[in-house]
């Protein structure tokens, strides 16, 4: 893999999660951008710096050592790969200090530094919790390959920071210079909320959530079809987002023992909140991790799953490949993996290379509902 150069350090980066010959750097061309300007404009040992959704820690691994270094972001993944980074090229882990999404950065930070998201509602929630959070003087810089830098990501910053001075392209990059300036305290519009008729409850969804505003389409055709068990049986909701799945399963199980797995922070802290609003103090295990990485062997019944298509802006079937592989190893022999997915991706000839029996249970013009069993 190449190395990261760049005036503060040359780092060896690996993306998370590891895949053999992996076709992919762990940063770009933003990245580098970024770090150069930082390093013209000058950093301080005790120059407070906040770094926001740094994919595999290209940026935090980079200052860490060379000021106050706080990361934060949404993504599990990210998260252990700041971590991985930072012991694959020697540097403390105490270097760095990570915030999840699900809880508030505390500043005053002297630079923030920013990678714009996909989801611009994310961006959003980030710049509203800036509010009372910058040091007089602050800068606050904003990164991304152009081909991924809506205007409105501008827009953003500009109403919640201040005025933004976009840079010229370099290597297809592009940065934005927000000048902070007062502002009221902002009303944050999330989280937001919506019901279901069939099962009768309200989800909350925090800003980084798929499908925030309403249900999405494969779960809608998903529901309806959900097993039903009556005894004490183990079952995992993989991916669960606001944990629809998880909830609606364990609504028509009221044995089952619930696990719910998602890599993004907001995703958890939503599932956490609905578990509680609709199923009161049942036991569950809600927790952000890579999956089923950390479940043990045989150790489930059942795994309901609506798989991702991709991370970040990265498209394809590598993690719910990844997903099927980690159910098929944690599930009892005879033990269910249930999917729902788009029908042009050919899920069930996947499936059938690594369980023993797979089922279409429905499909519909767009979606499958399939059964493998282990």
């Amino acid at each position: 893999m190449p190395i990261f150069v760049t005036p503060f350090a040359q780092l060896d980066l690996i993306r998370q999660p590891e895949q053999q010959a992996e076709p992919l750097q762990a940063f770009d061309a933003a990245d580098e951008y970024l770090l150069g300007h930082v390093h013209t404009q000058g950093l301080t040992p005790d120059a407070r710096v906040l770094v926001l959704n740094d994919s595999f820690g290209a940026l935090a691994a980079s200052l860490a050592g060379r000021a106050e270094v706080s990361s934060s972001g949404d993504s599990h993944l990210a998260q252990l790969g700041l971590q991985i980074n930072l012991r694959r090229n020697q540097l403390p882990a105490a270097a760095v200090h990570f915030v999840p999404t699900s809880e508030a950065a505390q500043g005053p930070f002297d630079r923030v530094l920013i990678r714009v998201p996909k989801t611009l509602a994310l961006l959003e929630e980030q710049l509203i919790r800036l509010h009372g959070q910058l040091a007089p003087g602050a800068q606050v810089i904003a990164a991304a390959m152009v081909k991924h830098l809506p205007r409105a990501a501008g827009d953003l910053l500009e109403k919640y920071i201040g005025p933004v001075q976009a840079s010229l392209a370099v290597k297809k990059a592009r940065l934005l210079f927000a000048t902070p300036e007062a502002k009221p305290a902002p009303l944050s519009p999330y989280p937001t909320c919506y019901r279901l008729e069939k099962p009768a409850i309200e989800l909350l969804n925090h800003a980084n959530v798929f499908c925030r505003e309403d249900l999405d389409i494969g779960t809608r055709a998903f529901l309806p079809h959900l097993p039903k068990h009556l005894g004490r049986v183990r079952v995992a909701d993989l991916g669960c987002g606001n944990g629809v799945l998880g909830i609606a399963y364990a609504l028509g199980s009221p044995q089952a023992e619930l696990t719910l797995v998602d890599e993004s922070y907001m995703a958890v802290q939503s599932a956490q909140e609905n578990w509680r609003a609709a199923l009161g103090e049942r036991p569950v295990e809600i927790r952000a991790g890579d999956g089923l990485a950390e479940q043990a062997e045989d150790s489930l019944d059942l795994v309901l799953c609506n798989p991702p298509f991709h991370q970040q802006q990265v498209v394809g079937d590598f993690l719910a490949w990844r997903m099927f592989q980690q159910a098929r190893a944690a599930l009892v022999k005879g033990g269910e993996l249930w999917i729902v997915g788009n029908r042009h991706l050919g899920y069930h000839a996947k499936l059938g290379r690594l369980f023993r029996g797979v089922e279409q249970v429905v499909a519909t013009p767009k979606f499958v509902v399939l059964k493998a069993t282990k």
